[in-house]
This record gives structure tokens, sequence and C-alpha cells, in this order.
């Protein structure tokens, strides 16, 4: 088995669950969980496609020979977009999560079969 596949394997794994959460799963808990899943296996996978073994930090500095840098420096902008993509993340995540109360306070249930029957 090739190992160089396997932590991208387990990211796509990790997508699968959290993909299978948010198609299959009723239950309103269930789904934000899925949603928070999907969300850390894409993060992973972003942040795998930066990833370079033995990197050094993408810091130039004035003494640093510009060619083995270029040659050994992780990528940053994977890394900037998983910052950004956790702050955009942690903002759904709450509007989700006040929105599961709000239709637990009305309907008293999170079964979204037993939502989509009642009337009002």
């Amino acid at each position: 088995m090739n190992y160089d596949l396997l932590p991208y394997l387990l990211a796509m794994t990790v997508v699968g669950v959290g993909l299978y959460a948010v198609v299959c799963k009723r239950n309103v808990i269930k789904l934000i969980v899925g949603i928070i899943i999907l969300d850390y296996g894409v993060n992973l996978f972003l942040l795998l496609t930066g990833y370079r073994h033995d990197g050094i930090a993408p810091i130039l500095t004035p003494q640093a020979d510009r060619q083995q840098f270029a040659d050994r420096a992780v990528d940053p902008v994977p890394q900037a977009l998983i910052l950004t993509s956790i702050v955009i993340g942690l903002g759904v995540v709450a509007l989700m999560t006040a929105m599961a109360i709000r239709i637990h306070e009305k309907y008293d249930t999170f079964d979204l079969s037993q939502i989509h029957q009642l009337k009002g």
C-alpha cells in the first residue's frame, strides 16, 4: 500500500462520513454535526494539499538562499484558506444552532420528517 496516499484517504473518509450524515440523517442536531464533520474533512484536505515533506516555514529572511527556500517552503495559501474557512464555519454553525433552537421551541421536535408534517 502506498502510504503517501493514506492521509488523503483518511481526509476523504471524514468528508464521506460528514456527507452521509448530511444526506441520510433526519435529526437537525445530527445534520449540524454532519456539516461540522464535513467542514473539518475539507479543511484537512486543504491542509494536506499545502503539505511538503521536510518543508520549512514560509518566512523569507534576508540571509536565506532564495532557490532553496522556493524548493522547501510550504505553500501558505491553503493555510490562509483554512483560517478563513474555520471562521466562516464557526459563524455557520452558530447560525444553524440558533435556528435549531428556534425550530425546537416552535415545533417541540428536532425530527425533520415530523416538522414537514406539521402545519403552522
